[in-house]
């Protein structure tokens, strides 16, 4: 299941929603991304008051789904949640939920790492971090794509 809002989520209803009626699910592994309070352009920390994610509605919702896709057929999943916020957003607010449900631990496990190795690299968002300072778009980080550099290594 595809998310993609403005307005904040509640995780345990969402994981009970995931799960709700499947017997089958054995473990739940989930990842909650927060907006954190500093930036760093040039290692220069700067306080954060507020990002804001900017994305297209069709072409996010088509990745993301081509994404969930992939990690359906690469694990024995009963269920998956990617719910991805936009807008406004301040220090502390939840930005991310992931969540892979499957009969065993190390699916669930080795599939939310996979989705969220996924976005932190390929999601069509765009990050705008505003500080007393200065507006600054968030760019892309090379470590982000060395942890997503393991899934092409791997096949299931």
């Amino acid at each position: 299941m595809i998310k993609i809002q403005k307005e904040d989520f509640n995780v345990s209803t969402e994981l009970k929603t995931l799960t709700s009626g499947n017997v089958k699910i054995g473990g739940v592994a989930s990842f909650i991304g927060l907006v954190r309070d500093l930036v760093s352009p040039e290692k220069n920390e700067q306080t954060l008051k507020h990002m804001t994610l900017e994305h297209y509605p069709k072409m996010t919702e088509r990745k993301l789904k081509q994404i969930e896709s992939q990690a359906i057929g690469r694990w024995p999943l009963e269920a998956s949640l990617i719910i991805h916020r936009y807008g406004k957003l301040k220090p502390g607010d939840q930005i991310v939920l992931v969540a892979c449900a499957s009969m065993h631990r190390q699916a669930a496990f080795e599939s939310c790492s996979f989705l969220m190795d996924w976005l932190k690299t390929n999601a069509p968002f765009w990050k705008l971090e505003e500080t007393a300072k200065s507006k600054i778009w968030v760019e892309e980080r090379s470590d982000d794509y060395l942890a997503a550099s393991k899934w092409n290594k791997k096949s299931k």
